[in-house]
């Protein structure tokens, strides 16, 4: 827990509004949320932007020690994430984007969440889909399996295609200075061999009556997790009795919670929260 996560639960548990916690994916700090942040804020909620295990402060001391993301598991980020959550006051909405909308999932399938909203969210065992443009942007982790337990950066390149393939290359060179930031393979095989290991822990329990609202955000042009994976997610989360929406936003990319048009990604999500919570 680092000093930031305990300063926002504090300052979320001394007012009387409801904690929106957000959850950053690979690639990413909490700080990719700042924005969102404030505009929740400013809409009457207390925005709790949690870390992963040994987060960095700043994306300029990530890139200067990205050893401390190596080794790190989706069981091992949802169990700290939920330990987290455990000391709010009360029970948070959770917003995700990419393997922080997995989490996100996980979390909610704890009953954790009030509401949740998974943004181009990681895949989980049970989603079938292998789309062409996802294993590419995998490609730069997977194809070595050392990759595993290290940290691994994205070049430029990596990042144009993997996050920022909707937005100019001025854009896109932009974000990669300001947001990237190295991130653990680990994630990454995981969910890649989740239909073929029974015991993942990329696997999300999708028929608990606890879980609450949950709406899928996909961006039309992502690469990563395009509307394929993100309808079979929506699918398999149908089976529970709790509402569940899924809606595409056209012209985007992954890079849609930090691009020029994050506000629209926001207002979309913050329009269900406001039904439920």
């Amino acid at each position: 827990m680092t000093t930031h996560d305990i300063q926002q639960i504090e300052a979320a548990n001394a007012t009387d509004r409801i904690p929106v916690v957000f959850v950053h994916g690979l690639w990413l700090l909490p700080s990719s949320w700042d924005r969102w942040a404030a505009h929740f804020e400013q809409a009457g909620y207390a925005p709790v932007q949690l870390s992963w295990p040994d987060d960095p402060e700043t994306v300029e001391e990530a890139n200067e020690h990205p050893e401390v993301f190596a080794g790190k598991t989706v069981g091992q980020v949802a169990d700290h994430l939920q330990a987290l959550i455990a000391t709010l006051a009360r029970k948070p909405v959770l917003v995700g984007h990419s393997f922080g909308g997995l989490l996100a999932q996980i979390l909610a399938g704890r009953g954790l969440s009030a509401a949740s909203v998974a943004i181009d969210p990681a895949p989980f065992r049970g989603v079938l889909p292998l789309p062409v443009s996802s294993l590419r942007a995998a490609a730069p982790v997977l194809t070595n399996p050392a990759n595993r337990h290290r940290a691994v950066p994205l070049t430029f390149d990596q990042f144009r295609y993997s996050f920022a393939n909707a937005v100019s290359a001025e854009e896109a060179k932009e974000l990669y200075e300001t947001f990237a930031v190295p991130a653990p393979g680990a994630p990454l095989f995981q969910a890649a061999t989740a239909n073929l290991n029974p015991w993942t822990e990329a696997k999300v329990d999708t028929e608990n009556p606890d879980r609450g609202p949950l709406l899928i955000i996909s961006g039309e042009k992502d690469h990563t997790v395009p509307w394929a994976l993100s309808h079979a997610s929506f699918k398999r989360q149908q089976h529970n009795p709790g509402v569940t929406e899924i809606v595409e936003i056209k012209d985007r990319g992954h890079a849609l919670t930090i691009d020029h048009g994050w506000q629209e990604v926001a207002d979309t999500a913050l329009s269900f929260v406001r039904r439920f919570c």
